[in-house]
């Protein structure tokens, strides 16, 4: 499994990583759940990625259960959450305020049973909420020693700068990296929006959905919906995508997807949902991949996606772009005079 440093961080997080998101404590608990992180972690996967929010808490109940039943060393394992849309609702049971970021940390380590994560995640930026007192906030959960690091999560590159803005301002803790989703059909945001991120602070991606829910696996090719499935077993969560497919921009995306397979089996030697993990993995700003799985295989599967990795030559990696034609412009300013070279000396 190849390590990579988590943005600016000495954090190093597996290419790889684990989360819970509609799955575990979710479609998939007790034993089931266990399985798939045992099998995870004898192959390389030491980050288990989840939220406050996945299966109402029950996500986070199972993997700290599951962590300790195996007995993996805590200091062996990575373990990130998020905070935003709470567990229940109270006026000051959500957000980025203050109050939920302290107590909501709190919460998500008695759920975890732990003393702490490596990262805590602002699962949705709160416009709400000054992002001073957010980022304060953070700042002391770090300094309480309940999170080594903070980071964000589908927040806006604007967002993201204010935040560092702030942090440099007042001499806090700024977010290490973003969690954001990234695939093969959604480019726009983490390779054109972020870009000046990436060279300006050194960011990281924590990338979920690079399958795009299934769909680069080859699995819906033909607009079928198989009865195991994603997107079977989540009609409400993903009802506008399953319309989509009937719509010019989804036929368009599953015959790409046709084409994509084609590409990897006949000269890769391997099949698409390799291919689409690779691609991603690939990114110089990605840290790490978020697999997700209902079964032990498909974490083995997937993790075949690394051997395909040295074998995307430019000159495959151009065939991939004609066959996408979706790559976004580069951003170079967000409008505003650069600020001083962040200090890493807070790391």
């Amino acid at each position: 499994m190849p390590f990579r440093r988590l943005g600016p961080s000495g954090l190093r997080v597996p290419l790889f990583s684990l989360g819970g998101w509609l799955t575990l404590g979710g479609t998939v608990k007790g034993d089931p759940v266990k399985d798939i992180i045992k099998v995870a972690f004898e192959n390389g996967i030491n980050m288990f990625d989840t939220a406050e929010a996945y299966a109402k808490g029950n996500s986070e109940k199972e993997m700290g259960r599951v962590l300790k039943e195996l007995g993996i060393r805590r200091s062996d394992v990575v373990i990130s959450t998020k905070l935003f849309w709470g567990l229940r609702n109270g006026p000051n049971d959500g957000g980025l305020s203050r109050k939920h970021i302290i107590e909501g940390t709190k919460e998500a380590l008695e759920r975890l049973q732990m003393d702490y994560v490596d990262i805590i995640f602002a699962h949705r930026p709160d416009n709400t909420v000054p992002i001073e007192e957010t980022v304060r906030a953070f700042n002391y959960v770090i300094e309480k020693g309940w999170a080594f690091y903070w980071a964000t999560s589908e927040w806006s590159a604007r967002e993201i700068e204010e935040a560092y803005h702030v942090a440099d301002m007042l001499n806090l803790i700024p977010p290490i990296a973003e969690q954001c989703k990234h695939h093969m059909f959604h480019r726009t945001r983490a390779e054109s929006e972020y870009a000046p991120l990436y060279a300006k602070y050194d960011i990281g991606t924590t990338v979920f959905s690079a399958l795009a829910g299934g769909i680069l696996t080859g699995k819906y090719n033909g607009g079928n919906i198989p009865t195991d499935s994603r997107f079977e077993n989540h009609k409400d969560f993903f009802k506008n995508t399953i319309a989509g497919f009937q719509t010019e921009e989804g036929k368009s995306q599953l015959t790409k997807v046709e084409k994509l397979t084609e590409l990897a089996e006949k000269e890769l030697n391997c099949k698409v949902s390799h291919l689409a993990l690779a691609w991603i993995a690939k990114k110089p700003y990605t840290s790490t991949v978020i697999l997700g799985a209902s079964k032990p295989e498909q974490v083995i599967d997937n993790l075949k996606a690394i051997e395909v990795i040295p074998k995307l030559t430019p000159e495959i990696e151009e065939k991939i772009e004609r066959i996408l034609d979706n790559a976004p412009e580069a951003e170079t300013t967000f409008g505003r005079p650069p600020l001083d070279k962040f200090r890493r000396a807070l790391y």
